[in-house]
């Protein structure tokens, strides 16, 4: 008798462990989520929802939505939300003005972050870029597409002065281009295949044309990761579940995008949908924590910020350089990585 309530223990025991994720979903905790929607780097909080996923880990998704990084970073200030993703220009600020801490990679959106000019005037525009010398550039400033615009602009022989910057928010630089206003827009996907669609304009410059490394981050409040650290982890083992699952479902992947989309009216030709696949590259877990390490001295993450706060500090947007290693930590992702369970789920198992 003993024995068989001692095994009976043990079986129970096990029933418990294998399915730790799982017993926390049966109570759900609110948590604050905040992106930009209709973007490729969002799409996992949308698969996410779409497949249950973060009630397997016991949270309850908050989603607020904002149209560029700047309104998002505002928004902290005021604990409205808790987590989010965003670009890396805004994590910096909100590092420095909002105490926000960078703890995750979204996708390298070196490509994504792009200079278009009209069909007509492109080639003439590479082959003496000195014309543009006067003319509007249509931007969103403070944001990874104007820290891309501007490292074109300084491949060509050029600098912010030397052009009318227009401030703008990405839907209306669309309008204002398509309506003939502005000789370049500073757009990121998907807003370039919307310009490719609706006037022929071409991408002329990229990111990763001039060697600019544009990640997107994962971010949370500093304040809310102290006080709900497993919470904070349990939130990166959803959008990493949700990478390791886009990865391995690609036709899948682009269904589920161009649903995501479409709800915000953005309705695109599937071959864009899979140029975002293609010329953005995202990150396991694995594959963050070797992005994080500073066991040699400076992460491949500090190199990319530190070219970030250089373009911030350039504009006068920032008249100190905050250190990433300040602000972008692995804390929280290795917390994922030392729980197996967590791990397990983070990588789709």
């Amino acid at each position: 008798m003993l024995n068989r309530t001692i095994a009976s223990l043990a079986i129970a025991c096990a029933l418990v462990a294998g399915s730790a994720v799982t017993a926390s979903a049966q109570q759900t905790a609110p948590i604050g989520v905040s992106y930009q929607p209709a973007l490729y780097w969002s799409l996992p909080y949308y698969i996410a929802s779409e497949k249950g996923w973060w009630k397997e880990v016991g949270l309850e998704p908050q989603f607020s939505t904002f149209p560029s990084g700047a309104p998002q970073m505002a928004a902290a200030g005021s604990k409205s939300w808790d987590v989010g993703g965003t670009g890396s220009a805004p994590a910096t600020l909100g590092a420095q003005r909002f105490d926000i801490l960078t703890i995750g990679i979204t996708n390298d959106e070196s490509v994504g972050n792009a200079v278009m000019a009209r069909k007509d005037e492109a080639e003439a525009i590479r082959k003496n870029p000195q014309s543009l010398r006067g003319k509007q550039m249509l931007l969103t400033t403070n944001s990874t597409g104007e820290f891309a615009a501007l490292a074109c602009l300084a491949k060509w022989g050029l600098g912010g002065k030397d052009m009318q910057i227009v401030n703008l928010n990405q839907q209306e630089i669309i309008s204002a281009f398509a309506t003939g206003t502005g000789a370049l827009a500073g757009v990121w996907a998907p807003n370039i295949y919307t310009l490719e669609e609706r006037t022929g304009a071409q991408l002329i410059c990229s990111g990763r044309d001039v060697d600019v490394t544009i990640p997107g981050a994962l971010v949370v409040r500093r304040v809310y990761a102290e006080q709900s650290p497993d919470k904070v982890a349990a939130y990166l083992a959803v959008y990493l579940r949700a990478i390791a699952w886009e990865k391995a479902h690609r036709d899948e992947t682009i269904k589920l995008m161009k649903e995501f989309y479409q709800k915000t009216g953005v309705n695109l030709p599937e071959k864009y949908l899979a140029r975002e696949i293609d010329t953005r590259p995202t990150f396991t877990l694995d594959e963050q924590l070797k992005l994080f390490d500073r066991s040699r001295g400076t992460s491949d993450v500090d190199q990319w910020f530190t070219k970030l706060v250089e373009y911030l500090k350039s504009t006068g947007t920032l008249q100190e350089a905050p250190q990433p290693r300040n602000f972008a930590t692995d804390a929280y992702l290795k917390r994922v990585a030392a729980d197996p369970k967590l791990r397990e789920f983070a990588e789709g198992k």
